[in-house]
């Protein structure tokens, strides 16, 4: 799961949960990626080793490539977001930090705090909420629905059990 709570701290009793958006390709494999995709739109290439058509293909080659590592680096920084909720006894807050290090916040009483749910109506398919102090937040959007689901379960449970 791309998120973790962590142990509550004994003498604040705070608990926190760090959620970040789930990422298939490490950095090690994107290298390799790029690497392989260079080396086999090379090997068409072997068969006009010392003629003149190898300086016009080769160019697009290397522009397609650039553009594929172009893209996939585009793709990571985009999902750089960190949310970080903080529950002490009597305090709620959500911490964001978005792709462009813009950082938004919410704080809430933790008695206030009420998670939901939206199965239906949302930007996804049950979209996790914290409703308090007259302002409603999303938590998680970029986790999948089946994290989402568990993500509302704890959400619920950390709240009732420690609040």
């Amino acid at each position: 799961m791309p998120y973790t709570w962590t142990d509550p701290d004994t003498a604040a009793e705070t608990r926190e949960l760090h959620l970040w958006p789930h990422n298939s390709l490490p950095p090690r494999g994107l290298a390799l990626f790029v690497l392989g995709t260079f080396a086999l739109l090379m090997v068409p290439l072997l068969a006009l080793l010392g003629s003149v058509l190898l300086w016009g293909i080769l160019p697009f080659i290397l522009m397609a490539v650039g553009g594929i590592w172009f893209a996939l680096n585009r793709s990571y920084h985009h999902r750089s977001i960190l949310e970080v909720l903080t529950l002490t006894h009597d305090h709620a807050r959500l911490t964001r930090q978005n792709p462009d290090g813009a950082v938004q916040e919410w704080d809430c009483n933790r008695y206030w705090v009420h998670p939901e749910m939206h199965a239906r109506g949302g930007p996804v398919p049950y979209y996790v909420t914290l409703r308090g102090s007259g302002r409603e937040v999303e938590i998680g959007a970029f986790l999948s629905e089946e994290e989402r689901k568990a993500l509302y379960d704890e959400l619920v449970t950390a709240l009732r059990r420690e609040g």
